[in-house]
């Protein structure tokens, strides 16, 4: 019998970053986690929202993300709200260092999920700050967007 893998539907995203930066670019990067951590990513118990990354000796970490303990964990239980390492190769680490230097760019993650293999993978992302009239202006298209939508659907 052949062994059927089974479909991991596990997608947490941050919505925040869309309202709050302009993606330049994205990365998809492997990330250092415990046995109880990656149990409770795979019940879907995990928040990326108010976290970012910083590189700290030549590495980059994830801080903020938020991992709910793992119900069924004894006292190997891990730490919640611990920085976690990103695994990306050395070119893309020196990329992502000298861009996030530049003034107004910062790293974030934008999705955390599980691959085909089984493996937790990160979605980070190189943006830059919206500013006040920038967020209004995203809203307004938003809005045109929908009222077009219900324009199409009243006509047909």
């Amino acid at each position: 019998m052949a062994k059927e893998k089974t479909q991991n539907k596990i997608h947490i995203k941050n919505k925040r970053v869309s309202f709050e930066y302009f993606v330049i670019d994205t990365y998809m990067s492997g990330i250092v986690l415990t046995g109880t951590e990656i149990k409770s990513i795979r019940e879907g118990k995990a928040s990326l929202a108010d976290s970012y990354c910083v590189f700290k000796n030549g590495e980059l970490f994830v801080v903020g993300m938020h991992i709910a303990e793992y119900a069924m964990g004894t006292y190997n239980n891990h730490d919640p709200k611990r920085e976690r390492k990103l695994l990306l190769t050395r070119r893309e680490l020196n990329k992502l260092k000298t861009k996030s230097n530049e003034k107004g760019f910062t790293i974030v993650p934008t999705e955390l999920f599980i691959n085909d293999k089984g493996l937790a993978k990160v979605n980070i992302a190189l943006a830059k700050g919206k500013h006040f009239y920038d967020k209004r202006e995203n809203l307004k298209d938003k809005d045109n967007k929908k009222e077009i939508e219900r324009a199409k659907y009243k006509y047909d």
